[in-house]
């Protein structure tokens, strides 16, 4: 095992190797395999993680495809999310001290007994939270609360429209967006996930296999904004959808990033399009994301007003079985892999 290291920036006594789960080839969830592997030394700046849980998400599913490739100097082992004890501080560092209790997000590298991360994108373990629950904070929080408040600029009493309502990104989306007093709206794929999405605060829920979202959000006098992960031909969709001056929030292509539009509609009904992706972001800047959530995501949390939807745990060993369940689309919330949990 790792010991705690008291001295900032001494790692002599770290232990060499580590189970973790690397990506064989490209291809399906069975090319996830446990290997060992180096434990990582913090570079300046960095923390390294003793890993708890780690959080699965879409684009550990992507990498795992070989279409999503780790930015430079990043780890090539999935997963963007992890709690864990700090037990190594590179040179540097002051906001985080070994032995603290984080989650934190992480340039990659997740799904090991050890990761290293930039120390400014750790945060404290919620006090309402066990370690599980934290691991799923970080990918979808600063997702979510970037792409919604910062980026879309979402305001109360406004409507937001919400794909995909019973993901991870979903569920974080509906209880944030209620929280800060805005009507939710979502679509989500059968009757069970759209009551889900009802019990955490949605207005209505849009069963996308029989109701056509479009008709729904129109009725209302439109979305003034929309988070999409899906692509394809729903962005001419949402864009039909929305209110005039309404903005649409892109942050994935589920069903591809091409699509013919005419922006004639767009300059005559001042909308805005835009969108994300987080990981090729600067440090700096998923810095600023992370202080944000601190001060003003935190205390919902500490206070009761969200946590995240958990769906299933599987062993670090079990991360294919992992992958398979979120491919199913089946699960209702987050998946992790317990590690040392």
């Amino acid at each position: 095992m790792l010991p705690l290291v008291s001295k900032q920036g001494d790692t002599s006594q770290m232990t060499e190797q580590m189970r973790a789960v690397e990506i064989t080839r490209p291809g399906g969830p069975d090319v996830l395999q446990i290997t060992t592997r180096p434990v990582p030394r913090p570079a300046h700046g960095q923390v390294v993680l003793r890993v708890a849980y780690a959080g699965v998400n879409r684009p550990d599913a992507l990498q795992r495809a070989g279409s999503y490739a780790p930015p430079p100097g990043a780890s090539d082992l999935p997963g963007l999310e992890a709690s864990g004890e700090v037990v190594a501080i590179g040179d540097g560092v002051d906001s985080v001290a070994p032995g603290d209790r984080v989650c934190a997000l992480l340039p990659g590298g997740g799904y090991a007994e050890y990761v290293a991360t930039p120390a400014v994108h750790c945060l404290p373990i919620p006090s309402t939270l066990d370690m599980k629950q934290a691991a799923c904070l970080p990918e979808t929080c600063f997702t979510v609360f970037s792409n919604v408040f910062m980026r879309g600029g979402l305001r109360a009493g406004e409507r937001i429209l919400v794909h995909g309502g019973s993901s991870g990104i979903g569920t974080t989306a509906i209880q944030l967006a209620n929280a800060f007093g805005a009507r939710v709206f979502v679509t989500a794929g059968s009757d069970e996930k759209c009551r889900a999405c009802l019990d955490l605060g949605a207005e209505r829920a849009v069963n996308y296999k029989r109701e056509d979202f479009v008709e729904v959000m129109n009725a209302e006098g439109g979305a003034h904004l929309i988070l999409d992960m899906v692509g394809g031909d729903y962005i001419p969709r949402n864009v039909r959808a929305l209110a005039d001056d309404g903005r649409l929030v892109q942050i994935a292509f589920l069903q591809g990033p091409s699509v013919q539009l005419n922006f004639a509609e767009m300059m005559t009904r001042r909308l805005s399009l835009t969108g994300s992706t987080l990981r090729p972001q600067s440090e700096s800047a998923k810095a600023r994301i992370a202080r944000n959530l601190q001060r003003d995501v935190w205390p919902l949390i500490e206070a009761g007003r969200f946590a995240p939807v958990m769906d299933s745990t599987f062993d670090l060993a079990e991360a294919a079985a992992a992958h398979a369940r979120m491919e199913s689309s089946g699960h209702i919330g987050k998946i992790v892999l317990t590690v040392a949990g």
